[in-house]
This record gives C-alpha cells, sequence and structure tokens, in this order.
C-alpha cells in the first residue's frame, strides 16, 4: 500500500510539469500574433498600412475561433487534450511558415486565419488540461502561472521580432513564429498526460438518441449556461477586459511614439515591460483570488476599477509625458492583462461536471466577438480623429458599464465554503 501511495504522490507531483508544458506551449503557439503589436512599425512602413488595417490583422487570427472555440470545446470533453492542442499548435506553425512566402497584406490575413483555426483548441486545451491536475486550492495559481504564457511570449516576440524584422523582414517574423509554434506542439504531445484520476465523471452528451438529439440537447445546454448570472458576470466582464488588452497592446507603441514623442525602439521595450507586468498580474491576482476573502470576481473587479484609472491619466494632459505615460501603460499591463488567470478559474470552476471544456469554449468564444471586432473599430477611431483620447475614452466607458452591471448581479453568489480557503461553490 506504501509503494501504490508513493506512486501516486510521484504521479500528481507531475502537475507542475504539465503546468510548464501548457505554460510554455501557450506563449510558443500566440508568439507571432502577440507580437504583432511590436511589429506595427514596421508592417505599417513595409505594407503601407493605416492604424484599421494593423488591427485587421489581428481580427484577422481571432475570426476563426468565434467559432472554433466551441468545437475545441466539444472535441476536449471528448478527447485526449494532448493530441487536440498538440495538432493545433501543429496548425499555427505550418501556417506561419507557409505564410511567409506571403506576397503581400491581404494574403497575411489568409495565413492568419489559419493560424486562428490552430490557436482555437491551445487556449481552452491548456486551461482543461491545468484544471484538471490541480485543485481548487492551487487552482487560480496555477490558471495564473499557465495564462501567464500569453504576456510572457508577447513580451518575448515584442523583444525579438522588432529586431528580426529590422534585420532579415517581415517574412522572417513569421518563419520565427512558425519554429516557435511547432516546437510548442512537439513538446506538449511528446510530455503532456492526463492526471491519474478524475475529480468528475466525463459527460460526453447524450449518446443513445441519435445525432439530431445530441445537436438538440447541445444547444439547450449552451442556451441555459448563457441565463446563469455567473455566466452573464464571466462573459462581460471578460470581454470588457480583453478589448482593454487588445487596446494596450495593439497601441501601445504608436501611443507613445506618436502622443509621448517616444522613439520607435524605446516604445518596443516599453512594450515588453507593459507584457511583463502582465505576465506578473496574471500570477500575482491569481493567486490572490486563491486565498482573497472577496474570490475570483472580486480579482476581476479590481481590475476594472484600476483600468478606468490607468485611462483616465492616458486621456489627460499627464498622459504626453514620457514617464507618466511608461507607468501608466505599465500598470495597465498588469491589470488590464493580469485579469485573465482569475477569470480562467472561475469559468473553470462556474463549469458544470463534465462540461469543463464546453464552458471554457463557450466563454472564450464570447471574448473572440470582441477581440475580432475591437481592434479595427479602435484603429479606424483612431484614424479618423487623429488622437488617442477617444480610444481611451471607449476602452474607459466600457469597462464603467461592465462594472456597474457586474456590481447589480454580484449579490447572486453563493458564499464559498467555511474552513476550506480557496476552494469555492458554484456561484
Amino acid at each position: 500500500m506504501t509503494a501504490v501511495a508513493g506512486a501516486a504522490h510521484s504521479a500528481w507531483r507531475y502537475r507542475w510539469t504539465v503546468l510548464g508544458i501548457a505554460t510554455f506551449t501557450q506563449a510558443a503557439a500566440g508568439f507571432f500574433v502577440q507580437g504583432i503589436g511590436a511589429l506595427g512599425l514596421h508592417l505599417q512602413r513595409d505594407l503601407h498600412l493605416s492604424t484599421a488595417q494593423l488591427g485587421l490583422l489581428i481580427s484577422a487570427a481571432q475570426l476563426v475561433p468565434l467559432v472554433g472555440l466551441l468545437v475545441a470545446g466539444e472535441l476536449l470533453d471528448r478527447c485526449d487534450e494532448r493530441w487536440v492542442v498538440g495538432a493545433g499548435a501543429a496548425v499555427v506553425g505550418a501556417a506561419l511558415l507557409a505564410g511567409s512566402a506571403a506576397p503581400g497584406y491581404g494574403s497575411l490575413l489568409l495565413v492568419l486565419l489559419l493560424v486562428g483555426a490552430g490557436y482555437s483548441t491551445v487556449q481552452p486545451g491548456g486551461s482543461k488540461s491545468v484544471a484538471s491536475w490541480f485543485d481548487a486550492s492551487q487552482r487560480g495559481l496555477a490558471m495564473g502561472i499557465r495564462q501567464a504564457g500569453l504576456p510572457l511570449g508577447a513580451a518575448l516576440a515584442s523583444a525579438a521580432l522588432p529586431f528580426v524584422a529590422g534585420a532579415f523582414g517581415w517574412r522572417a517574423t513569421l518563419v520565427t513564429g512558425g519554429v516557435v509554434a511547432l516546437l510548442g506542439a512537439g513538446v506538449f504531445m511528446g510530455f503532456y498526460r492526463r492526471p491519474p484520476v478524475t475529480a468528475a465523471p466525463r459527460d460526453d452528451g447524450p449518446r443513445d438518441h441519435g445525432p439530431r438529439a445530441s445537436l438538440r440537447a447541445g444547444l439547450g445546454a449552451r442556451l441555459r449556461m448563457l441565463r446563469e448570472p455567473a455566466m452573464v458576470r464571466i462573459m462581460l466582464s471578460g470581454s470588457t477586459l480583453i478589448s482593454v488588452q487588445c487596446g494596450v497592446g495593439i497601441l501601445t507603441v504608436l501611443h507613445l511614439h506618436e502622443r509621448a514623442s517616444v522613439g520607435a525602439g524605446s516604445a518596443a521595450l516599453v512594450l515588453v515591460a507593459v507584457q511583463g507586468a502582465g505576465v506578473v498580474g496574471r500570477i500575482a491576482l491569481a493567486a490572490w483570488s486563491d486565498r482573497g476573502s472577496s474570490g475570483r470576481f472580486g480579482s476581476l473587479v479590481l481590475c476594472m476599477a484600476a483600468v478606468l484609472a490607468g485611462m483616465a491619466v492616458l486621456m489627460t494632459p499627464p498622459g504626453r509625458s514620457p514617464a507618466v505615460a511608461c507607468c501608466t501603460l505599465v500598470w495597465l499591463g498588469f491589470f488590464g492583462f493580469g485579469w485573465y488567470g482569475p477569470w480562467v478559474a472561475h469559468v473553470s470552476e462556474s463549469a458544470p461536471p463534465g462540461r469543463t471544456g464546453f464552458a471554457l469554449g463557450l466563454a472564450m468564444s464570447v471574448n473572440q466577438i470582441a477581440i475580432v471586432v475591437m481592434p479595427p473599430v479602435l484603429g479606424l477611431l483612431k484614424d479618423l480623429t487623429g488622437s488617442f483620447v477617444p480610444v481611451w475614452g471607449l476602452l474607459s466607458a466600457m469597462t464603467a458599464v461592465a462594472l456597474a452591471v457586474s456590481a447589480r448581479l454580484r449579490p447572486g453568489n453563493r458564499p464559498r465554503p467555511c474552513g476550506r480557503p480557496g476552494r469555492r461553490g458554484p456561484p
């Protein structure tokens, strides 16, 4: 019995390895797309793009996941995460390598559509793999570390891709991103395995009434989840904060260069610092949500309030000061990127038993609407007005509305059980 207990303990220690490879795969798969903001000046110069066209590049990579995340969620509830996530990351790598031969802007948009199709599996798949290995007392911290892979990859991309573009041209950045994504796919498929036990039986949906009944049951479950107050809070806060994240990621370099008169190289380094603050924020805020009395959603409320404060500074004359603008954008990196760790933990804990993949896919697919729409809208707003103030103002208004509506829905939460720190009951 001692040997069996020791083997089980050793197997569960492997969860830290799973966390490491999930984080690495997240960073690798999102490496190129998250680095587009740092490539903004290079792409505008070489491809003669407007700010709106630059934003559309981000949207192209996020368009297919509108549906792809739902499909990926279903696959993850039915298939081994190893192959679902690994295959998706491999598609990202292959598309980027093929895209290095793209003749221009239109072809690059098509390539990024394929990248989005592959990436659809990586985000919910990595989250589900971590959630299945960690219990609620450590899940927030684990999710925070795993979700830090995205800004970590973005920070590395922001540091490396402008150098690659300057030395070898923008096509070389696609080759670099493709190789990194394929490396992430290989690591995940080679080292990931499922936990030795599962906390809840898998629920693959109805099997005895044919595909038509299964489809009806799936649609019914989706509609029921959309009506839950907890899911409304999740979708509203997520879509708002992801809009802020898009705006900060795409426009940091341009804001500093045009409004604060910061050189292009220095502005790119500030973006690296913003992404680095996001890495710290995702870990710190998620760890706090494990122990804080306000729970997961309390962390999200804090992030929305901090975003409002940061945006207010950028819209006022102090926002023209290089020092103030840089510090404010780093602040927005911490809170405007750091929210994602506790948010994903909140989604996974709000999911029905055996439907974690579906819930993650559903919530993330709603976020995708904002990810697709906001970059070109923000870019177009800046082009039409010639100012960043309306852009930050729009994001501030969205955040204020989300904060107010979420506060009204907040009383519907159930208190978490006493005597078990960090473990929460269903909202």
